[in-house]
């Protein structure tokens, strides 16, 4: 009896033991994962596109295909390249990291490029008379898994570069998995969530009992387009000030330390103008500066992408598209 009990003994602080691991795992990766709030951002602000023309009960069935192929980009291809990063190539995490702000700069400059300059703005072939069409709806869910796949890379490699040093290689993959599963299921039910608003709201003005059930659809259905305006606003600058934030903040680990300190200096002496609000001042500034950062490196990069790298992909591709960095 007494060895029974013994055994149990070690059984309840093995499951302690794993519970305690799970718990840690799930904290870290909600942690981590938070860093990556701008790509995030941008990930839902740009999905709706790829649904946008198609009858309304195609819309979640394609909601539901990108979000499959975003977790197997996650899971099945940038888990294990992250995971070999951080054990045989720790170094190699701060370029590639500023290689993604870089690309998130970009992204964001070229949005407000063609935002002040609508001329100038790809238009996209929607081929609006064959939405119907099945073959479309897969290139279309094709397109959006690739750009999944390129935001994907950087919520990856931001949030294994938010994770401590000292966790064990089994403890940051199942960390980097539980991230990538629950940014996964809130982008993309958020998506699921805007691409279905007008409808509910279409269906509450015309059924509504109660006439404030009524103005309440009505109202959804009027505001939906002022909201996804706003979306993506907010996307385009959270991409700027997170891929300028990381562009200062990797310059500073790669020992040009300038930009980060100027930031740093200029935001400490507002905040201490403002010691009511000290610490809010402090992180206002520095995102706004971090912005601007991202947003003067965006610019630059907008020719250098579009008149060199572009022409050049399409020489190795065989493709001449107007731009490849199009979402």
């Amino acid at each position: 009896m007494s060895g029974l009990l013994a055994l149990l003994d070690d059984v309840a602080a093995i499951a302690k033991v794993a519970a305690t691991s799970v718990d840690d795992v799930i904290g870290q990766a909600v942690k981590a994962s938070s860093k990556a709030a701008g790509a995030v951002i941008d990930d839902a602000a740009v999905t709706p596109k790829y649904v946008h023309g198609f009858s309304a009960d195609r819309e979640l069935p394609i909601v539901w295909k990108i979000a499959k192929g975003s977790l197997f980009n996650k899971l099945i291809i940038l888990l294990p390249v992250a995971l070999l990063l951080a054990q045989f190539a720790p170094w190699a995490i701060p370029p590639l990291l500023m290689l993604g702000g870089a690309y998130l700069c970009f992204e964001g400059a070229e949005k407000v490029w063609h935002a002040v300059n609508p001329a100038d703005h790809y238009q996209e072939d929607l081929l609006k008379e064959k939405m119907a069409d099945a073959h479309l709806e897969e290139k279309k869910v094709r397109g959006a898994i690739k750009t999944d796949f390129i935001l994907s890379a950087e919520i990856m490699t931001i949030t294994l570069s938010a994770l401590p040093g000292t966790l064990s290689f089994a403890m940051v993959g199942g960390a980097l998995a539980v991230a990538a599963v629950i940014i996964t299921i809130a982008v993309y039910g958020a998506v699921a969530l805007i691409v279905k608003a007008d409808d509910a709201g279409l269906a509450m003005a015309a059924k509504g009992r109660l006439s404030l059930t009524r103005r309440l659809g009505e109202a959804i259905v009027r505001g939906m387009p002022y909201f996804l305006r706003l979306l993506v606003i907010v996307g385009t600058a959270a991409m700027i000030w997170v891929g300028g934030s990381i562009i200062v903040h990797g310059a500073y680990e790669l020992g040009w330390k300038a930009p980060y300190e100027a930031i740093h200096d200029i935001a400490v002496a507002a905040g201490h103008a403002v010691p009511q609000a000290e610490a809010a001042v402090e992180w206002i500034v520095t995102a706004a500066l971090d912005g601007v950062v991202g947003l003067t490196l965006g610019f630059l990069l907008i020719p250098v992408v579009t008149k060199v790298l572009v022409p050049l992909a399409g020489m190795f591709t065989g493709k001449s598209e107007t731009s490849g960095a199009h979402k």
